[in-house]
This record gives structure tokens, sequence and C-alpha cells, in this order.
């Protein structure tokens, strides 16, 4: 089969890779239908060191049972499912309390000796409990760009929503105008958020993030972006902060623009060692710090039904399609800003 592989840094190609099979009784072999490209893989896309062998990549998907082991019980051939973008077991003490992506025996897709989801095909451990089935729908369903965001970024933009215990009436404030950002614009207004102040410079999509229910868009940076936050909360600060970026600039902006007694909630991946937390920045304001890696399995069933109505259209967030064989230029254009995200189709 075909599939991404990155080498190194800006290096990402398309290669012939082994297909998946069976190896436990849990197991599933999904073929891959739609995919994408996460703004965390341009993380590596910076840094990574040369690899000869290579990394698989992608950890976003939706696609079609092609085989089951023996031991599945709810999914059979031919199911469009939806994989969130870590594996979980459903039994240990961290799923059984939501934490999916804590789970003992779980991890994720581009993990040492797993596939990536960038690929035609790709093997499901702990299919029962892992993968989500779309009833009612096809692959070629119009509503596949939206059910593919299940997979992480609606999902982790509600996570950061959820963390934050956003509530009717609340002023939030989003930092950070990429898809995951713009999904927590959208599940902040689900919330009843009451003003959503979006933090980008990118009009394409702060204009999404105002259709998804952003009444306010602070374009500034720095001291200037934080002073126009202050000036339209009236000096307070906002009492929820979504970070939905990762980098150190990022995090201080949030810090420096929640309201007193408020709450930070953290979703994008952390680039950086330290960050502080002292009383100049959360101990003084006595200001709660959460987030983390989304268990999006535990929010698709829940966010799914929307999708399937016509209620809400988090596919918009995809503004390019490729092929697999184009997935290199794909990573060049959300390097590049020219793409916000960008969808593979198969």
């Amino acid at each position: 089969m075909k599939a991404t592989y990155m080498f190194g840094a800006g290096d990402v190609r398309v290669i012939d890779a082994p297909d998946p099979v069976l190896v436990d009784p849990t197991d599933a072999i999904v073929r891959i239908v739609r995919a994408c490209v996460c703004g965390s893989d341009l993380h590596p896309y910076h840094g990574m060191p040369k690899d000869a062998h290579g990394v698989s990549m992608g950890h976003e998907f939706i696609g079609v049972i092609e085989e089951t082991g023996a031991e599945v019980r709810t999914l059979t051939t031919g199911d469009l499912v939806i994989a969130p973008f870590a594996f979980s077991d459903g039994t240990c003490v961290f799923c059984q309390e939501g934490l999916y992506t804590s789970c003992v025996h779980g991890g994720f897709w581009d993990m040492p000796g797993m596939g990536g989801g960038q690929a035609e095909a790709i093997r499901v451990p702990y299919a029962d409990d892992t993968l989500v089935k779309v009833p009612g729908v096809d692959e070629e369903s119009p509503l596949l760009p939206s059910l593919l965001t299940l997979s992480d970024v609606y999902g982790t933009g509600w996570h950061a929503a959820t963390r934050a215990a956003v509530a009717p009436g609340d002023t939030v404030a989003v930092v950070g105008d990429g898809a995951v950002g713009l999904m927590a614009v959208l599940s902040a207004k689900q919330k009843g958020a009451e003003r959503i102040i979006l933090m980008g410079r990118h009009a394409s999509r702060t204009d999404l993030g105002i259709e998804f229910g952003a009444t306010d868009v602070v374009a500034e940076r720095g001291e200037e972006g934080i002073a126009k936050v202050k000036e339209l909360t009236g000096g307070f600060g906002a009492h929820k902060v979504l970070e939905a970026v990762g980098h150190l600039p990022a995090y201080e902006q949030a810090y420096k623009i929640v309201r007193p007694g408020g709450i930070i909630s953290r979703v994008g991946v952390p680039q950086y060692e330290e960050a502080p937390v002292g009383f100049a920045s959360l101990f003084g304001g006595n200001i709660t710090l959460t987030g983390g890696p989304a268990p999006v399995r535990g929010y698709i069933e829940q966010l799914m039904p929307a999708i399937l109505d016509g209620s809400v259209n988090p596919g918009k967030v995809f503004d390019r399609t490729v092929t697999l064989d184009a997935v290199p230029d794909a990573y060049r254009a959300m390097d590049d800003r020219v793409a916000l995200k960008v969808m593979i189709t198969f």
C-alpha cells in the first residue's frame, strides 16, 4: 500500500509500505477513505532529525472495515468508522474515567510499531472500543469532512472548552486561529459563551471563526493584543482562555489576558519545556491551569448527532483537498500558511 513517511525535517514522502495485517484477535483492518494533515504534524516537519527508516505519519482518519479479528464483536466488514487520534482498550481504570489518552494498554498511531493514518489502510488495536461506527452514512457522503474532524480537531476544541468549564454568560478568549482554535470557538458557542474573542491575524480564518460564533477578533499580537483584549473586557480579562497553539508566546498571552479567578485551558501541543507559573502569572490571580491531549473517543458519540442532522458543519475548516500522492504538497501548504487544514482523499 501507499503510506506517508517523514524522514527528517521538511522531508515527507509517500512510499510503498507493507499492507497491514491482523496481529491480535481484537484488531481490525480499516481501509482509509479520508485523512488529513494536523497542525501538530508540522512540529516534526520543522525539527525532526534525519531518520533513514522514516516515521509513519497521520493520526486523523475515517475508513471502512475490511477485516476483523476473531474477538471483534460490534464491527463488521463494510462499516464506516471514525478513529480517534489515540487507540484505547475501553476497560482500564483511565478509560473507565473517560481519560482514553492515558489508557494503560493504548497509544498513538504514529508511535513505533504502529502505522500512520495518512495511508491507504491501517491496523486498529482494540477495534471494538477504539472505533466508532457511523450509522446510515457511506463513504460517498458529503458529511465525511465534518465527521473527519471528530477524529481530532473538533474533539480537541470541545475538550478545551470542557476543561475550562465554559458556561452560559462567560467571556471566552481563544488564542490561535488554526483548526483547533476555530473548533474551540465553535465549542464555546455551543456551550453558551456570551462573548468569544478570537485572537488571530489571518482574515480567511477569523472570518470562519466569526461564522462559528466569535463575537470579536483581535489581530494584534504581544502586548498590543493583550491590551486590546483587556479593553474589550473592561480591563479585567476573559473568564476562560483556550490556548490552541502550543508555543510559549501563546501561553504567555493566555495568562496575561485571563481574568482573576479564571481558567486557562491548553490543548495546543506544548513546544516548550518551561512555562512561568509564579505569582505574576498564575498564582497571584488564583488562576486555574488545565488542558491536555483530548480524550476524543469520549466525545465522538456526543458530538456526532449535530453533524448528522446538519446543525453544525465543522468540516469547513478544510480549505484544501489532495490525493495521497500530493501529501508532501499539503505539508508545505500548511507550513506556508496558504492552507488552514488539508484533507486527503483516496
